[in-house]
């Protein structure tokens, strides 16, 4: 079971503390358990400092304390705080990943033509990086017009396969399916259903997708419209 630990401190010296926890992860690597960890000053009082640091167990969080590094850091991070730190030790039972469920909808939403995911999901200045596109798409208004152009000429679905999400961004496998049922790249409709696999990462920031990186396959696509021999 996923254990979290949220260490509460006060100190004068955030910045020492900082610098203490760059140590710590230097001199660690490739021995701490520790999977995540973040930092955090109270907005109301400054000199609250607050750290949270995943393990993937208990049992990890206790080899991860009986590292000399870990109990020589955390002598020096006592001497810098106005009082002993407090710890409070919790068993994970419920990790709620919204950038998933925010991943799906922006692949499935719009190919039904409802485009409000967009604007609810997407920064003003996201970028979409798609290497079979001529440059990179700027800005909701931007993805809707080409969304439209595909809806046009396919009737077509995203098939989510797997999805893997990492801070603050979320990769998404997907099975892309569509009938061609208008001009598409000069060729016109051919009532063909076509398929093809690709995988989309998006990077969120404040909540919202500020950039998305496509790697799809569009030879496969092209084969079978039969406009690239087979």
């Amino acid at each position: 079971m996923t254990f979290v630990q949220i260490v509460e401190c006060r100190t004068e010296q955030p910045d020492e503390l900082n610098r203490l926890m760059d140590t710590w992860i230097e001199q660690t690597q490739g021995r701490r358990t520790a999977t995540h960890s973040m930092v955090g000053t109270d907005r109301d009082d400054a000199q609250h400092v607050v750290e949270i640091i995943e393990f993937p167990s208990y049992e990890a969080a206790m080899r991860n304390s009986g590292l000399p590094e870990t109990d020589r850091i955390f002598r020096e991070m006592v001497a810098l705080c106005q009082e002993p730190p407090t710890f409070t030790n919790l068993d994970l039972v419920r990790d709620d990943q919204f950038h998933k469920e925010a991943a799906r909808r922006l692949l499935m939403d719009p190919p039904t033509g409802d485009m409000t995911v967009l604007d609810e999901l997407l920064a003003p200045d996201y970028c979409d990086h798609d290497p079979t596109m001529d440059g990179e798409t700027v800005g909701p208004a931007a993805v809707k017009r080409m969304i439209e152009g595909y809806r046009t000429a396919f009737d077509f679905t995203f098939d989510i396969q797997s999805q893997i999400a990492d801070r603050d961004q979320v990769a998404s496998r997907w099975m892309w399916r569509g009938t061609h049922i208008g001009e598409y790249m000069g060729m016109a409709p051919t009532n063909k259903t076509i398929e093809c696999a690709g995988m989309t990462i998006f990077r969120f920031e404040d909540g919202m997708v500020k950039e998305g990186w496509w790697s799809w396959d569009a030879v496969a696509m092209m084969r079978q419209m039969g406009m690239m021999p087979s």
